[in-house]
Order: structure tokens, then C-alpha cells, then sequence
């Protein structure tokens, strides 16, 4: 699956979208006329014996005028009320914070997976949300990876077994990683809205009642009933679009979860268990219907399945993922393999550097494989556990990217401390002490891992608590009166995904050519050329091997013109690029750091923070005869 081409095909499918939005509206106006059309002139048996109807544009056009107003306040009402992303999806499903296994096996065993998944595929790991549903079933939910979630119900946690949910999970990190959830957000948005006339007219029945034979009351009554009546065929119209839109992204995402894992038996396994489970998929909870097309599994059951499902049929499915399939389902739970997932066994360490092929990276943006997850076991594996501990808990997981934020000059660390004992919220310096004493076990390789955890955890501040800690990093990094790139790595990943969640900074694509950003284009580049003081190579070369694979004519700039407020505004800037321009740019930006032959840790962590930023996640980067070793 090509990363760049599935983000321009949910943006084409997002237009298809409010195409069909357009066309329901204008048929919900038809309807909406003809209803007051029949109501004002039938109920005078006069005026039917005549054959005179009354018909004024005016009247038209006012009953247009408020049906379009009605639908869109309310599209945009529930899409504001979605604006924080995942989270507030999970909490409309009743969903229960996953934060610590505390001992449960089959938690343990979720957790370990998302965080696999995530580290591989180089996005922050999602917080998990358990649905209290005995149905097999799960959901991805959010604008862009940085604010996304898992939802997994207790059914799929407890009869699935580990490669048929790394399965499920890895079908789920292909909607994260495809734009597919910024579409089913716009979706719930615009169907709520054709729904409201239903709403409308529910709300008159309630209002007026149905008693006595005053006849105002009993107009009202019809008015109301033929509200709901055009509302609930909107409604209708509606899931039918759902359908269309949802269908063929499933096949796309049982796909990219076979290429995720290399493991076609997960996940077609995991829906031959559905099949043979007597819960099935669908779940009970009341708001199910409105988010069923963001189910692993149909979610919903539907009168008329065949028309209104948003997934096509399980046998279908299984048979494009196993095409010699026999037709039977799973009716148990198969006992797990007796090796253990989280094996440490032939943990190495990290490398300093790595040799990498830019067309192998790219290729890999969206579209991690088995290797890249085996390594990503391997590095959670080798994280000392005080720090992965540390990772999962609010107060220390600040406390953690304060340490990582410490400077090594003795001096500047003094000043920095002094400020978190004053300024940081109560514990946390205290977590930030115990987790110094234990700082020999850190390895800077270390950190962009340990911050990907950590993010689903700060995710669970309040926002009083995201403002102070912001304005503390900000001081950390300004102690020594200077900012290091690999600092500002850190605090741009932090502030763009915590952006996400506390402000709701979502990016849209606002420039179609790298023309349009050529001015940003130079200052990444630049900043790049001059990042590797090592290297044997001078910038001036560094930023030519980049200016060629870009195909655009840009000059290097001087380093005292470069400044982390002008990369700040080049990034967010590029972050609103049309994806299919972006290719060119991260090639650019590796052959710019990879001119030397060879990339270092802290080009490595600049790189995968610039592809983070442009919403490209980049799969962690080792040497290949690395790899290697790791995965044997």
C-alpha cells in the first residue's frame, strides 16, 4: 500500500463525501417542500375540489433556507464537539482507559501489542480503551495519529488470540495511518445533521403530545410526524452513504494489516472466530449505530444488511485474505503458543549510526512490515524498566521528559532544577529525582521510544497541567541560552501531538505544489545541511544533494539566518503540503542528512521528528545487518 497515494484517496473521498452530503441536503429540501406543499394544500377539501394550490418560490425558498441552516449548525456543532479527537469517541462508547494491566494477562498482552505496532510503524502509541461489550470488535478513532486511540472490546481482549489481535489491531493502524479517521469524524458529522430534522420532529411530538382534538395541536402533531418521517428517510439515505464511503477502505485495510504483519492467518483467523462466535461483532451500546463504520467488524445490525452494512461480508473477507478457505468458522479460542512475545532474548542495545536507503525508507512511511514490528519488540524490550514504568504514569512521565530535557553542563542543570522544584506540579520532582538516580541506564538512542509511549500518558493531564508543563520545557530548553536540535526534536514532537489533543491544532491541506513552500523548503534543507558538524562533508555539498532530489531551484541560507521559530513555521507550514508532494520532500531531507554516507542518532531523531510533524510516520531506523541480529 503507497502511504502518500491512500492520504490523496481520503481526500478524494472526502470531496466524494460531501458530494453525497450536497445531494442528500438537496433531496432532504424536496421532501421537506413537499411535505408543507401536501400539508397546506390538502387539508382543505375545498381547495382540492377547485384544483387551486398554493405554491410561492418565497415560501420555497425560506423552507430551504432553514433546512440547509438547521443541517449544517448541527453537522457543525457535533463536529466541534468531536474537534479533541479519539478520546471523546471512547468516552461516547463508555470506554474505560486502559492505563496499567495490573496483572491481567489478556491486558498486558493488548497493551503490548499497541505498543509494538505504534513503535514500529513510528507514531505515538494510541491510548487503548476497553469497551464493555462481550462482541468481538474494535475501533481506531481520532483526526491524525497524535490524537488517535484503540477501542477494543472485552469480547476481542479475551477470545482472540495474539496474532489473531495483532491482526485486528494492525487493520486498525492502517485507518491511523491512511486518513481514513479524519473521514469517519467528518462522517458522524454530516450524518448527524441529516438527522436532526428527524430530531426536530420528534422533539414537536414530545412537546405538543398526543392527547385531546384542538386543531392547532393535531397540525403540530402533523407537522412533527412528517419531520420525523422525511428526517428518518434522510437517516436512511444517510447510512446508505455511510456504506458506500466505508466498504472498500476495509478490504484496503485487511490488506495493509496481512503486509503489517506478514501474518495472513491473524487476522483472517480473527474473522473466522467472529463467524463462529455466538456474540458475533454487534454490540449493544446505544451509540454503536453512529460510529459503526469505524468497527474492525460490522457493528450494527441492519433490516436491510445488504444495502446499510458498512463492512463487506465476513466470507468475502476471509476469502480475499485466504482465497483456498473451506468455509468454516473458529468456535473457540485455539490455546496460545507456549514462547513468550516479549522475549529479550538477543537484545543487543542500540547503534550510533546507520547507513539508509531513501527510497526503502519511503516505501516503509505508512507501510511498516513483520521485521519492523519484531524490532520494535525488541526495542521495548531493551528499555530499562524504570523508565518504561515511568513512561505509564502521569506524574512520572513528566518527570521523564524533564530528564530528558536536563542539560549536561552542571551549571545550566542547577538552573533547570531549581525551576521544576518551584514550578512543577506537586510529585512530580519528586519522580523526576528517583529517575535520576537511575539516568546511567539511559542511552539517547532510547528517547524518541520512551517519548511515543509516554505521549498516550500526558494525553490524561488536565489542561492547567499541559500549560505548566509546556512552559516548563520551554525553560529547560532555554537554560543555556541556546536551543539544541536535539531538544527541539523533543519538544516540536510534544508540542504538535499534545497540540493536537488540548487546542485541537489540526492540520488540512492548504498547498498543492512545492513551489508554493519554497521558501520553507530552503530553511528545512538548510538547517538540515549544517546539523551533522561531524561529518566530513560541508553543508554546501550536503544541501546540493538534497536540492536535486527536491527538483526545485533553492539556495542555501546562511546559518545566522536560521532560527527554530523559522523551522517551527517551515514545518507547520510543509505539515499542510498535498500528500503527494511530500515524497519528494522527505527524500530531499534524507539525502540532505545521508550525504556523509552515514546517519547519526541525532540525525536520525531530527528526521523522524520532521517526518512526524509532516503527519509521514517514519518506522525506526537501524543498520540492517542490525536488524538482523535483532529479529533471529
Amino acid at each position: 500500500m503507497d502511504f502518500f497515494e491512500s492520504q490523496n484517496r481520503a481526500r478524494r473521498n472526502t470531496r466524494f463525501l460531501l458530494l453525497l452530503f450536497i445531494l442528500a441536503v438537496a433531496s432532504l429540501i424536496i421532501l421537506t417542500n413537499l411535505l408543507i406543499f401536501v400539508f397546506v394544500n390538502f387539508q382543505d377539501s375545498a381547495r382540492i375540489a377547485m384544483g387551486q394550490y398554493y405554491f410561492s418560490w418565497e415560501v420555497f425558498f425560506a423552507i430551504s433556507c432553514g433546512v440547509v441552516l438547521l443541517i449544517t449548525l448541527a453537522s457543525l456543532f457535533r463536529l466541534l464537539s468531536l474537534r479533541k479527537g479519539g478520546a471523546v469517541i471512547a468516552e461516547l462508547m463508555d470506554g474505560e482507559l486502559l492505563v496499567n494491566a495490573q496483572g491481567d494477562l489478556n491486558k498486558h498482552k493488548l497493551l503490548n501489542i499497541v505498543e509494538e505496532m505504534a513503535i514500529a510503524s513510528g507514531t505515538p502509541v494510541p491510548p487503548v480503551y476497553l469497551i464493555g461489550d462481550p462482541a468481538i470488535n474494535a475501533f481506531a478513532a481520532g483526526y491524525s495519529p497524535g490524537d488517535a486511540v484503540i477501542g477494543v472490546t472485552y469480547g476481542a481482549m479475551e477470545n482472540l488470540t495474539r496474532d489473531q489481535l495483532q491482526g485486528v489491531i494492525a487493520h486498525e493502524f492502517s485507518h491511523i495511518l491512511n486518513g481514513d479517521m479524519r473521514l469517519n469524524i467528518r462522517l458522524m458529522g454530516i450524518l448527524y445533521g441529516i438527522l436532526m430534522l428527524a430530531l426536530v420532529g420528534q422533539t414537536i411530538l414530545r412537546g405538543v403530545g398526543v392527547g385531546g382534538r384542538n386543531r392547532s395541536r393535531n397540525t403540530i402533531l402533523v407537522i412533527g410526524a412528517g419531520l420525523m418521517f422525511v428526517g428518518y428517510l434522510g437517516q436512511f439515505f444517510g447510512n446508505l452513504i455511510k456504506a458506500a464511503v466505508s466498504r472498500q477502505r476495509e478490504f484496503l485495510a485487511d490488506a495493509s494489516a496481512v503486509q503489517f504483519t506478514r501474518n495472513p492467518e491473524g487476522i483472517a483467523d480473527a474473522l473466522k472466530r467472529i463467524g463462529g462466535y455466538k456474540t458475533g461483532s454487534v454490540l449493544q451500546h446505544p451509540e454503536s449505530a453512529e460510529i459503526s463504520h469505524t468497527f474492525f467488524s460490522e457493528g450494527v445490525s441492519f433490516s436491510f444488511a445488504s444495502l446499510m452494512a458498512t463492512h463487506p461480508p465476513l466470507p468475502e473477507r476471509i476469502k480475499r485474505i485466504e482465497p483456498l478457505w473451506n468455509g468454516g468458522f473458529l468456535e473457540s479460542t485455539p490455546p496460545e503458543p507456549a514462547t513468550s512475545a516479549g522475549s529479550t532474548e538477543g537484545v543487543m542495545g542500540f547503534s550510533s549510526s546507520v547507513n539508509i536507503d531513501a527510497d526503502e525508507v519511503l516505501n516503509h512511511i505508512g507501510n511498516p512490515q513483520q521485521s519492523q514490528v519484531d524490532l520494535a519488540r525488541q526495542i521495548i524490550a531493551a528499555l530499562p524498566d524504570d523508565y518504561t514504568a515511568a513512561a505509564r504514569e502521569p506524574y512520572s512521565a513528566r518527570a521523564l521528559v524533564y530528564l530528558l530535557m536536563l542539560n549536561q553542563s552542571n551549571e545550566a542543570r542547577t538552573q533547570q532544577l531549581s525551576h521544576l522544584k518551584a514550578s512543577s506540579d506537586l510529585g512530580v520532582y519528586d519522580a523526576l529525582e528517583e529517575l535520576i538516580s537511575h539516568e546511567h541506564l539511559l542511552n539517547p538512542e532510547m528517547k524518541l521510544p520512551l517519548l511515543e509511549i509516554a505521549l498516550p500518558t500526558l494525553r490524561q493531564l488536565s489542561y492547567a497541567q499541559y500549560k505548566i508543563f509546556m512552559a516548563n520545557l520551554d525553560v529547560l530548553i532555554r537554560a543555556d541560552g541556546r536551543v539544541g536540535l536535539s531538544e527541539w526534536a523533543v519538544l516540536k514532537m510534544i508540542s504538535k501531538h499534545l497540540g493536537e489533543v488540548f487546542e485541537a491544532k489540526h492540520t488540512r491541506v492548504r498547498h498543492d505544489t512545492l513551489e508554493s513552500v519554497r521558501s520553507h523548503c530552503e530553511v528545512l534543507l538548510s538547517l538540515l545541511a549544517y546539523c551533522d558538524k561531524q561529518s566530513g562533508v560541508s553543508p554546501d555539498v550536503a544541501f546540493v544533494a538534497g536540492k536535486s532530489e527536491l527538483g526545485l531551484e533553492v539556495k542555501l541560507k546562511d546559518k545566522k539566518d536560521l532560527s527554530f521559530k523559522k523551522m517551527n513555521a517551515a514545518l507547520d507550514a510543509l505539515a499542510e503540503l498535498h500528500p503527494l508532494r511530500k515524497p519528494k520532500l522527505i527524500k530531499a531531507c534524507i539525502k540532505t542528512i545521508s550525504a556523509d554516507q552515514v546517519v547519526s542518532v541525532i540525525e536520525s531523531e531530527l528526521l523522524r521528528t520532521i517526518a512526524d510533524t509532516l503527519e509521514c510516520p517514519m518506522p525506526p531506523m537501524l543498520n540492517p545487518d542490525r536488524i538482523n541480529t535483532l529479529t533471529k
